[in-house]
């Protein structure tokens, strides 16, 4: 990979502020791997959700407050409570509420929609007949709507009515096909709601040998007025060519890949599709994405052996005026013989970008990690990673690791980054367990005041306007 970072550069990876133990497979259930481990953040709770399919609510410092329960018991009868998986939990920032999603078969989409800001107290149940079974979904919060993408007989983007979601009234729904590869869309941060109008905005990416023309992003946009549903339309935004990459670390589907110490057990990078999140922000001057996919880095497989390692590839997209541009890509690739795959990214109200993810080979069990780019940094380049927890096992017994993690920021502060990703704490078959930990990138929390006179608490943003919280 040209972009390969063989060494580190910029501001240092500050170490965890804290980190907690999310929920675990204790039993080994063998269905529940890999755990799609999930995670967001609001203002007074964090929400895990694993597979298949527990919820927990903790405190922002960890504390438990409910669960782990089924996400299947939030519905009084029907498809939903199957609990099949493929969770999904995204905080609403515009709504103060919390967004529960899961898959049921033969063809449906599971949602519950919290009616107040507590995500431990009653939900409006939703389950939406979508014609396929919707593998690998994935949810993006909008103003107008609940945008979804999923893996089905084709690629495909989905709407859901959110302000009738949101008041518990029926919603309705538009779909879009034909996908050549999986689409993300993207999914809010901060109170800055993108331009009145905006459409819902996926992207997905595609390479020179599989899919035809330049290695490129795509970006995409969902218009759909829900006085008149049938008129939505779903097209092509723009074409973004980047830096050569090597699409797959090790073949199109070859879950064998990533390598671990102890056992000759590999792991799966899922390095075919793009990785949760499509995190926006709206910066005022400008609009901004950042988003991350794994590729094959450079030659450096440890001991000599040759083989390309797995690596994330990311990126910040960013659109001033009418037109999207990339504005910056990296492969994270540390020259030290690991695998870095599974990860999730996002940038803070300061513009400081966020990477985690998971990284292992044969001389070391699975760890968490994650590393930081400070928005005055250079282009390109993330910061020395630290490390949210070490693993003291590998995962005997499967292939399938993490399916997905989840990078997210708090809405307290819009400082204060959660990440969240799976690891084992000795070497068995399925009896994973998962970490949540939380860190700040260097100089945010200056951005914040107090005004003593009013008792305001809020933020400067970068444009000198005042923020009252």
């Amino acid at each position: 990979d040209p972009l390969a970072e063989r060494s580190v550069s910029g501001t240092a990876t500050p170490s965890p502020l804290f980190t907690f133990e999310g929920t675990g497979n204790p039993t080994g259930c063998s269905g529940c791997s890999p755990p799609d481990t999930v995670g967001d953040i609001g203002p007074n709770h964090y929400v895990q959700i694993v597979n298949a399919t527990k919820v927990t609510v903790f405190s922002p410092d960890g504390a438990t407050i409910e669960g782990p329960y089924d996400l299947g018991l939030l519905w009084s009868s029907g498809n939903c409570t199957a609990n099949a998986g493929d969770p999904i939990v995204n905080y609403d920032p515009l709504a103060d509420r919390w967004v529960l999603s899961q898959f049921a078969s033969p063809s449906h989409l599971c949602f519950a929609v919290s009616t107040t800001n507590d995500p431990a107290d009653t939900y409006h149940v939703y389950t939406f007949n979508v014609g396929s079974f919707p593998d690998y979904f994935k949810v993006g919060v909008w103003p107008d709507g609940y945008y979804v993408a999923a893996n089905e007989s084709s690629y495909t983007a989905m709407a859901f009515e959110r302000e009738a979601m949101l008041a518990g009234l029926a919603a309705q729904q538009v779909k879009f096909t034909g996908g050549d590869n999986l689409f993300l869309p993207a999914d809010l941060d901060g109170v800055k709601p993108p331009p009145p109008g905006s459409p819902g905005h996926f992207y997905s990416y595609f390479d020179n040998t599989f899919h035809g023309g330049a290695d490129r992003i795509e970006v995409w946009d969902l218009s759909v007025d829900w006085n008149a549903p049938g008129s939505a339309t779903f097209t092509l935004a723009a074409t973004l060519p980047t830096i050569a990459f090597t699409y797959t670390v090790c073949g199109f589907f070859n879950f064998d890949c990533a390598r671990q110490s102890g056992t000759p057990q590999r792991v799966d990078t899922v390095s075919e599709w793009p990785m949760f999140r499509f995190a926006y922000r709206n910066r005022g001057a400008f609009e901004s994405f950042v988003g991350n996919f794994a590729v094959g880095g450079a030659v450096n497989g440890p001991g000599g052996t040759g083989e390309v390692g797995g690596a994330p590839r990311w990126f910040e997209v960013r659109k001033s005026g009418s037109a999207w541009g990339l504005f910056q890509e990296g492969t994270y690739d540390p020259a030290d013989g690991h695998d870095r795959f599974m990860g999730s990214a996002a940038m803070d109200g300061a513009g400081s970008i966020a990477l985690g993810y998971s990284v292992s080979s044969s001389a070391m069990f699975p760890a968490v990690r994650y590393a930081l780019r400070a928005d005055a940094d250079p282009l390109g380049t993330l910061g020395s990673e630290a490390t949210l927890i070490n693993g003291s096992g590998s995962q005997t017994a499967s292939n399938r690791w993490g399916d997905y993690s989840a990078m997210s920021v708090s809405p307290a502060d819009d400082c204060t980054f959660y990440y969240t990703n799976q690891y084992y704490p000795a070497s068995s078959g399925s009896t994973w367990k998962t970490r949540v930990g939380a860190f700040r990138a260097p100089g945010c929390a200056t951005l914040f005041f107090d005004d003593f006179e009013t008792g305001a608490i809020g933020r400067w943003d970068l444009f000198g306007t005042e923020e009252k919280r």
